[in-house]
């Protein structure tokens, strides 16, 4: 069975976060997405976990559960979380983020208790601890070997293992003794594998990519996720885990990728200026914006530069695959020409192709154009297809400005209208 997996998520406790995001809406719009495996996020939050303990129960011994309300749902869940750790090393205060992924809610508690020494875990779903990486990641091993701690969105400016302003240019470093237990890599919306690849020491880790879902509305989550080919009987969380860590590619199939351009930190850029310019470019200026002469914020792009060891285009041997998708309501709004994809034309037209086709992944990957183009404006189903063919430019995003998707060009993409704001019920699937 396919499996798509994103397993990095918040839940309504996180900043950030709309009140929507509990299990319900999380599963309903994990159907619509196509996604059958989804994290839980935040189980390190004490009012979060009591949700998780009401609303889902365990599927046999598999380590994944369901929705309580729901025991026909294909949607299951594993209990997630991210922590973030802030700490001096070699003189300069070092910020990393961490995703845990853990066996079951028992565990989850058994970590939450460790944790809470180290911090207040109802301040927010992503507790902030002031002790080491190493530290954080031997407190969860110690509570089950069958943990996994993996370094979150790795290449982001703030908040990462390979963050310019504040992170490490070996992993080896950020992890010190703890490292062996580190086997896989976020790559983030600003980065890619073909990114990843460029650093001969990052070959020996597996590459997932998960949406980090902060937002005002569930539907995003999925934006990125994992895609494994497993048996059904054998759809547990021991699988998927090991599957990562062997990075075994007759299971672990592929990762869904943004375009990293779409990412809000992949060039280099200063955001208050509206100035955005490549690595190279911004060497010339020696890190400072032209217009204001304050520090650039350094794109995860100039960041891969200075590490990596390859030429763009390597690709390591047994590596595992990659696809580049956007999310389908902006290839919409991109296609029929409005500037908000929160709008009722927007998703009119997504709940048509949804429930024509089953879910959003399979409208994205396998609809066929020619009978999308029976059902709605002919545009929109080339322009699905052009996502899907990597046919699409994007301006790319820096300093915290999300890319622009342009799959026409701006002589086919006349005409654009504000259009009014979508309300919650056109969500019909």
């Amino acid at each position: 069975m396919r499996v798509i997996a994103d397993l990095h998520i918040h839940s309504r406790y996180s900043r950030a976060t709309s009140i929507k995001m509990n299990i319900p809406e999380i599963a309903r719009f994990a159907r619509i997405k196509g996604l059958n495996l989804i994290g839980t996020g935040d189980f390190t939050h004490p009012r979060w976990m009591e949700g998780l303990k009401r609303d889902l129960e365990e599927v046999g011994d598999t380590g994944l559960y369901r929705p309580r309300f729901d025991p026909t749902s294909p949607v299951r869940f594993m209990i997630t979380g991210e922590v973030s750790t802030i700490f001096t090393f070699r003189g300069r205060i070092r910020k990393v983020h961490h995703v845990v992924l853990t066996p079951s809610i028992e565990v989850a508690e058994q970590v939450n208790d460790r944790l809470g020494k180290y911090g207040d875990l109802l301040m927010d779903g992503r507790p902030v601890f002031n002790t080491t990486a190493a530290e954080i990641v031997e407190e969860i091993m110690e509570a089950s070997a069958d943990n996994v701690v993996i370094p979150a969105h790795a290449w982001t400016p703030w908040f990462s293992l390979f963050g310019a302003f504040s992170g490490f240019d070996r992993l080896e470093d950020c992890y010190q003794d703890m490292s062996n237990y580190i086997f896989a890599i976020e790559t983030g919306l600003s980065s890619d594998p073909p990114m990843n690849w460029r650093l001969s020491a990052l070959d020996e880790y597996a590459l997932v990519s998960n949406s980090d879902s902060h937002s005002a509305w569930p539907w995003r989550i999925g934006r990125e996720a994992n895609v494994f080919e497993i048996d059904e009987d054998r759809f547990t969380y021991d699988e998927i885990v090991d599957a990562i860590r062997l990075k075994d590619a007759r299971r672990f199939r592929f990762t869904i990728e943004v375009d990293p351009r779409y990412g809000k930190y992949h060039e280099t850029g200063c955001r208050r200026c509206g100035i955005s310019v490549s690595p190279r470019r911004a060497i010339a200026l020696k890190g400072r914006c032209p217009v204001c002469h304050k520090r650039l914020t350094k794109g995860v792009e100039a960041r891969v530069d200075e590490l990596a060891d390859r030429e763009y285009g390597f690709r390591p041997e047994g590596t595992v695959g990659y696809m580049h998708l956007l999310p389908l309501h902006e290839v919409i709004a991109s296609a029929i020409g409005v500037r908000s994809f929160t709008t009722e034309g927007v998703w009119r037209i997504y709940n048509q192709l949804v429930k024509r086709f089953g879910d959003e992944y399979t409208v994205l990957m396998e609809a066929p154009q020619r009978e999308m183009a029976k059902m709605i404006d002919p545009r929109v189903a080339e322009a699905i297809v052009r996502v899907r063919r990597g046919r699409v430019k994007i301006r790319a995003g820096y300093d915290g400005v999300y890319g622009v998707v342009e799959i026409f060009g701006e002589e086919e993409g006349e005409g654009k209208e504000e259009g009014r704001p979508a309300l919650e019920t056109f969500f019909e699937a």
